[in-house]
Formats: structure tokens, C-alpha cells, sequence
């Protein structure tokens, strides 16, 4: 067996894997990398790029048949399932170089492709080698999750990593599971071709803003998604192309194909945590705010830590990460700005707290300023009326921001950035956004905020009068 010496162990070639390993090496640290399945992990093979592909597919069917409103003939699209899967693995080939072995090991990274498993307090053993670390990070990402519904086990099901490998379009699939992944393929399926049934045993988009979530799911149901939420799954049965699933209500939904998309796990059961003293939780491995786990010179990052489950966040964790392994600094990860969306269309996403949330935290000192896309005119002039941003203020600051909305996700960054810049209201209404764009926003639910203390505070009226009276 192999001896390995090294400053730095990274599990996993996820994000979060990728984004350490290129930092500390190309930093001066002696770096090496395992990684027993595909660089690149579930974003890039299985998730955040293949799913955004095939819903570009969806949102250019859907666009075919909804083109009268802007003066052209709708047209039946001719939709090629398959072609629609070459276009994502095209996507994906595309993106892969900046992910590859080859672009790490020109980094000064060593790569070996191979699992790895505790068998120390500092050492790992991946086939013939043991690597013996300074230091250790697990980002080990995490796999879909499915559940011990009965049944299940003798029915064919796809999750989002074999959904990829489907070749002809899905008659009518039955989707398990109302998060952003089952909402998302639903509404690219249905635009592809498909029927759809969505399943969900709480209720749909439940971990957002009910009043934002009602906006997008609104519009999948007009669209022609069937959304059965309180349906919790009982039983599934059935064969290829003949699927039912019973829920304990007593309802049954019938279709040809079956996604389950209930959530995920941390990918760590195989990992020998125990014998690096590292203790673990019912979502990941136990860490604390600097990331670090019980064993001190271990770290766990990305989904493997078992909070926040987004590629940005296993980014955002690898700068944490830089700063204490590589230079000994204090550095600590927090949640407060971080962002999500949801990319259906109409798009959804949050930042901080939700108004529930906030409201809980804040009670009276909160308010909450509001604006809706009809008021934009770049949303009217582009169809997308749709929609409405809501900012959550405290003292003049935001804690929160939610939008549901055409490009909700692209309008949330500027909310990230204020709240971890402690940045008040008056940052954001002072910006210039260029005329027509959907970023006026912004600036316009800022305005809102501000608009009672100028617009309906006798004491401005007053002083303005006064001024009036007195200026040459």
C-alpha cells in the first residue's frame, strides 16, 4: 500500500470539493482530491445543469405554443424527447473541462479516482493508498432519497440521477415529492409532451413563502399540472408503463413512469466516520460554526454537513474552509444571506427570513415593503405580469427578501448582498437600475419602504411648505 502525505485531504469532486481543492492548491497547499464516481458531483451530472437544460427545452416548447400574444401564430412543436436529453448531455460536455481531472491536476491537485474511508483520526485508506492529512475535508455531497414506502421495492422508479438515462418521453409521470426538484421536472415534462401528476404528502414549495409558493403553483395548475398535496404515498404497485399509487387518504393516481423526488441524503454511511471520532446527525455530519466537525482537523462541507442542500452554498463553504485549514484564520459560515430558487416558471426565491419567520423574530418592529410585476414595465412589456417581491425590514434594514416572479432568481442576488453587507434600505433605493428592466424592482419595492415616511408624514409636508415660502 501507498503512503500519501499531504496538507490537504478533499473527499468528494463535487462544488464544494472543486472550489477547495483549486483554491488551496493553487495557494501553495499540497492538495489531493478523492473522488470515486463522476468530477463534478450532482450538480454537474445529475442536477443543478441538467435539470436547468431540460426545462430550456420545456420554457422553447411552451414558447411555440404561447406566441400569439406577441403578434406571432402559435405552432404544435414537434417535440423529440430524446433530442431534448442530447441537448442536455451537451450542456453537460460542455461545462465538464472546467470540472475535469485534467484542469486540477494542471492546478497542481492530486486526483485519485477512488473511494475513501476513515482509518484514523488523520488518515484515509482508497484502495491500494493511505493518505495521511494535515487537514480534511468531507464534501461528499449527497444521493437522492427514497423512501420505504411498500411496494416500492418491485416497481421501477426513476430519481434525478437515472431520470438522465430516459430515452422516450414519459406518457404520464407520477411525481412523488412537491420541492423544487419534482416541481421543476413536472412543469418541463408537461411542456415537453407529458402528463403530469405531482404527489406531495405535505404541501407543495412548503419550505418557501406560502403567498409566493401560491403564485407559482397557481400557474403550474393552469399550465396543467395535476398537484395533489396532504397525499402522503401508502402504497405503489404496478409494472413498467402501469404504475399506481395509493395515499392514505384512500386516492389513487395511475401513470406510466414514476420520479421519486422527496429529498436527499449526505453521502457518509460508507465513509467510517466513527474512526476519526466524528460524530454525525439525523441530516449529516455534526458541525459547528466554522464548519468544523468533532474532530477538529476535519471539516465537512455542502450537503455532507446536512444544512443548506445548494451548489452555491458547498461554494460558499469552500472560502470558509480557505481561510481557517489554509491560513489559520477565524472564519465562520452563516445562513443569513443565503439564497435559493426554485427555477419553474414563474421562478421562486427567498433570501433570509420569510415574513412568517421574520414576524416570529421581529413581532411589531417588523415591516414589510411589497411590490408587484404589473407595476413593471418590462414585465409588461414582456408578458410576465405575473408576480410580485416582498422585503422583510427591521430598523431600516433588510432581513429578508422573497420573490416569485419572471427572473426571481437573478433579482434575489441584490437582497443577498444587502443582507450580508448590513446594508440599510436606502443602499438599495439610492442604486440606479437602467430603464425598462426587471431589476427596477428592487429600487421600486425600496421606494415602497420608503414612500409612507415621504409621501404620508405631515411633518415633510410641513417643512417642504416652509422651504417653499422662504426659497428666492
Amino acid at each position: 500500500m501507498e503512503t500519501i502525505k499531504t496538507d490537504l485531504l478533499i473527499i468528494g469532486a463535487g462544488s464544494g470539493g472543486l472550489s477547495t481543492a483549486a483554491g488551496a492548491a493553487q495557494m501553495g497547499a499540497d492538495v489531493t482530491l478523492l473522488e470515486g464516481h463522476k468530477m463534478g458531483g450532482d450538480c454537474l451530472n445529475y442536477g443543478c445543469v441538467p435539470s436547468k437544460a431540460l426545462i430550456a427545452s420545456g420554457k422553447a416548447a411552451f414558447g411555440m405554443t404561447h406566441a400569439q400574444d406577441y403578434g406571432v401564430a402559435n405552432v404544435v412543436p414537434q417535440v423529440d424527447y430524446a433530442a431534448a436529453k442530447d441537448h442536455v448531455n451537451d450542456v453537460i460536455a460542455t461545462i465538464e473541462p472546467v470540472d475535469s481531472q485534467e484542469r486540477f491536476e494542471s492546478f497542481g491537485v492530486r486526483v485519485i479516482r477512488e473511494y475513501g474511508r476513515f482509518v484514523s483520526a488523520n488518515e484515509v485508506e482508497a484502495a491500494e493508498y493511505r493518505i495521511k492529512a494535515r487537514r480534511i475535508v468531507i464534501s461528499t455531497g449527497s444521493s437522492p432519497l427514497v423512501p420505504p414506502i411498500p411496494g416500492l421495492d418491485s416497481v421501477p422508479y426513476l430519481t434525478n440521477e437515472s431520470l438522465w438515462e430516459l430515452r422516450e418521453r414519459p406518457e404520464h409521470l407520477l411525481v412523488i415529492g412537491g420541492g423544487p426538484i419534482g416541481m421543476e421536472m413536472a412543469q418541463a415534462h408537461l411542456r415537453l409532451g407529458s402528463k403530469v401528476t405531482v404527489i406531495e404528502g405535505a404541501k407543495a414549495l412548503g419550505k418557501d413563502d406560502p403567498e409566493m409558493a401560491e403564485v407559482v403553483l397557481d400557474n403550474l395548475r393552469a399550465e396543467g399540472v395535476e398537484i395533489a398535496e396532504d397525499a402522503l404515498a401508502k402504497e405503489i404497485r404496478g409494472e413498467a408503463g402501469a404504475i399506481e399509487v395509493e395515499t392514505q387518504d384512500g386516492r389513487t393516481f395511475k401513470g406510466t413512469h414514476l420520479l421519486m423526488a422527496v429529498g436527499r441524503k449526505a453521502n457518509i454511511d460508507k465513509l467510517d466516520l466513527d474512526k476519526a471520532g466524528i460524530e454525525t446527525t439525523r441530516t449529516g455530519v455534526k458541525v459547528d460554526d466554522s464548519l468544523r466537525t468533532t474532530n477538529k482537523k476535519i471539516y465537512a462541507i455542502g450537503d455532507a454537513a446536512g444544512g443548506l442542500q445548494f451548489t452555491h452554498v458547498a461554494g460558499y463553504h469552500a472560502g470558509i474552509i480557505i481561510r481557517s485549514a489554509l491560513f489559520g484564520l477565524p472564519a465562520k459560515a452563516s445562513t443569513k444571506h443565503i439564497p435559493w430558487a426554485t427555477y419553474t416558471d414563474p421562478e421562486l426565491a427567498q433570501v433570509g427570513l420569510t415574513e412568517a419567520q421574520a414576524r416570529a423574530e421581529y413581532g411589531e418592529k417588523l415591516e414589510v415593503a411589497r411590490f408587484h410585476y404589473h407595476h413593471n414595465d418590462r414585465a409588461i412589456a414582456e408578458r410576465k405580469t405575473n408576480g410580485l417581491i416582498k422585503v422583510m425590514v427591521v430598523k431600516g434594514k433588510p432581513v429578508g427578501a422573497s420573490v416569485a416572479g419572471y427572473q426571481a432568481g437573478e433579482l434575489i442576488s441584490t437582497w443577498s448582498l444587502a443582507i450580508a453587507n448590513g446594508l440599510k434600505m436606502s443602499a438599495v433605493s439610492n442604486m440606479v437600475a437602467p430603464y425598462p428592466t426587471v431589476a427596477e424592482m428592487n429600487k421600486r419595492v425600496a421606494g415602497a419602504y420608503f414612500s409612507p415616511r415621504l409621501f404620508e408624514n405631515d411633518t415633510v409636508k410641513k417643512v417642504v411648505r416652509f422651504v417653499q415660502r422662504w426659497l428666492p
